[in-house]
């Protein structure tokens, strides 16, 4: 958490234009805090640092995760393959890819 809030903070302060300073005058929150967020050495109470993203113009908010449940296995074994193998592997793809799309055709005429 500490490194995301650090990243959230930075990110949101510097797309506003503020400095640290500006952002503790703000908010009440320490300059020396703030600092010590940013660089992910103190992970924050959610309502401060709500509060700190809040007066930045920003918000928290509950998203889901990209990539949560995804089987990387294939990836990491194709990663692991020479690019020749990953260049036939991919054009083999294709040309499955162009069969398929045409016995589509074919059954839809």
């Amino acid at each position: 958490m500490s490194l995301m809030a650090a990243r959230m903070l930075r990110h949101a302060r510097r797309r506003e234009g503020m400095t640290q300073r500006q952002l503790a005058t703000r908010t009440g929150v320490a300059q020396e805090t703030i600092a010590r967020i940013e660089r992910g050495r103190h992970v924050p109470r959610v309502d401060t640092l709500d509060r700190l993203l809040e007066a930045c113009g920003h918000g928290l908010e509950s998203l889901p995760r990209l990539g949560i449940g995804i089987d990387r296995t294939q990836i990491q074994q194709l990663l692991a393959a020479a690019p020749a193998e990953r260049l036939r592997s991919a054009m083999a793809t294709d040309a499955a890819m162009v069969r398929f799309r045409g016995s589509i055709r074919r059954v839809a005429e």
